[in-house]
């Protein structure tokens, strides 16, 4: 009898993580495709914004830190 509760034990506690996996908050997220065009309009702008803001870096002139030990 012992054996038996322990062998049922032994799979509550293998398949409990996978029960607590698809329980939750994660499970009720929108779908990612589904965005509004509010959302889109937003995303575009911010990497415009983005892509702006690299192109205002200057470019750096390579520094060879052993230059001086040659």
């Amino acid at each position: 009898m012992r054996s038996v509760i322990a062998g049922l034990a032994v799979i509550v506690l293998l398949i409990s993580p996978a029960y607590a996996e698809g329980r939750g908050k994660g499970s009720k997220r929108p779908d990612s495709s589904e965005q509004t065009q509010d959302k889109k309009q937003k995303n575009a702008a911010a990497e415009q914004a983005y892509k702006d803001a690299l192109k205002s870096i200057p470019d750096q002139k390579a520094s060879d830190p052993w230059a001086k030990m040659r």
